[in-house]
């Protein structure tokens, strides 16, 4: 995991745990920020390409203000990651259409914004998720809402039901990813079949 924003007050904050969790944090992106952390996190570095020519993140988490948030999104995009995870609310609509129909572009998928991350219990939480409620298993959750993402695995995690993987896609209107998958993917299924 490499953090966008990992030298703001909520980037450094959520990094530490996501790091005591097991997750592999190898750094962070912070424009004018290319210096050592102070919370023991790894080398910051001041843009993505400089991040990937030492190592190559699997996700971006994106704790980035909403006026640069989009351009944060493209530019992890840009880096061909595979994926990224945006918690920033409230980003401006008009800049998440043009980041959304970016990503769409590239190979790399985006989870929220304005989403509390993913979690696979007991291997690794790129998020602000609370690890302890949840329990390794077999159901997978997947939820716009956050909190209420807390409240189904803490109910399923109190009956004894593990989850696999839990993934709070955001509740933004302009979202990278649906309940349906790629954003893109669910526009073409709401088109109108072609008359004939």
């Amino acid at each position: 995991m490499v953090v966008q924003g990992i030298t703001g007050k909520e980037g450094a904050f959520h990094a530490a745990p996501c790091k005591e969790y097991g997750t592999k944090v190898v750094g962070g992106v912070t424009p004018g920020q290319g210096r050592y952390h102070a919370r023991g996190l790894r080398r910051v570095e001041h843009r993505w390409r400089r991040r990937c020519r030492r190592k190559a993140p699997i996700a971006p988490l994106i704790f980035v203000p909403p006026p640069a948030a989009a351009d944060a999104i493209m530019e992890a995009a840009a880096a061909a990651c595979r994926w990224s995870i945006c918690i920033t609310e409230g980003i401006p609509v008009t800049d998440m259409v043009r980041a959304r129909h970016f990503v769409n572009g590239t190979k790399s998928r985006l989870i929220g914004p304005n989403c509390p991350g993913v979690i696979t219990p007991g291997q690794a939480k790129i998020g602000i998720m609370p690890g302890h409620i949840h329990k390794a298993g077999a159901v997978g959750v997947v939820s716009r809402s956050g909190t209420l993402t807390y409240e189904v695995v803490g109910q399923l995690t109190a009956r004894g039901i593990g989850q696999s993987s839990c993934v709070g896609i955001g509740g933004d209107p302009v979202n990278g990813t649906s309940l349906h998958g790629r954003a893109d993917a669910v526009q073409r299924r709401s088109r109108p079949p072609a008359r004939s």
